[in-house]
């Protein structure tokens, strides 16, 4: 290929790359919206919490406060909880599970757990310094009807109009799906465990 041929490609090239940014310029010009998000993390695939805490750190790259309520996951000393103790100015962190329910054997043990966790949480929903909230493995506790559904899509719904809230967890209710403005399911690909990998420091927690 000759140079002046390199020339026309970059020509036509930089010509389409105009008019991508031109078409893009003209639909973020629709977009004037500014409101709390409520972002439901769910599906079988590794990752959920990843990005939700992922967006915490986000949030607190802007100087955001935020709170964290952590439904399962009691038990585990996880990484996050340790490096998120750095930022205490900023950060409300509250572990109010006992554990997966594999583990506690006892569920009328968890649904009380489940319910002081909800009281932590609806406490930072109402907590008008914070500006986003994480209720960790909150479909879990749904999924096994710890919580009633009912109560907490109307209480999610009912927040102030600024406040982003996410929820991670496997098998998000329907109802918390419908009224939730953004969903992303993990799809499973592969997974290390299914071929006796064990869960990691860094990696898992």
């Amino acid at each position: 290929m000759t140079e002046l041929d390199d020339d026309d490609v970059n020509r036509r090239a930089n010509e389409k790359a105009a008019l991508r940014k031109a078409a893009k310029a003209k639909i973020l010009a629709t977009k004037t919206i500014e409101k709390g998000l409520l972002i439901v993390h769910t599906g079988t695939g590794k990752g959920k919490s990843t990005a939700a805490f992922g967006l915490v750190l986000r949030a607190l790259g802007h100087g955001f406060p935020v709170g964290i309520v952590q439904f399962v996951k009691g038990k585990w000393q996880t990484g996050e909880r340790q490096s998120l103790e750095r930022f205490a100015d900023l950060v409300r962190y509250r572990t109010m599970g006992e554990g997966f329910t594999w583990e506690t054997q006892d569920r009328a043990r968890d649904i009380k757990a489940a319910g002081a966790a909800w009281d932590e949480a609806k406490a930072m929903l109402a907590d008008s310094s914070l500006k986003l909230v994480l209720l960790d493995e909150l479909n879990i506790v749904l999924r096994y009807d710890y919580l009633p559904v009912e109560d907490v899509v109307r209480v999610l719904v009912a927040r102030r109009p600024d406040l982003h809230v996410i929820v991670t967890g496997r098998n998000a209710k329907p109802e918390l799906i419908e009224a939730a403005d953004l969903v992303t399911e993990m799809t499973l690909v592969k997974h290390p465990f299914r071929a006796g990998v064990k869960a990691q420091a860094g990696i898992e927690f």
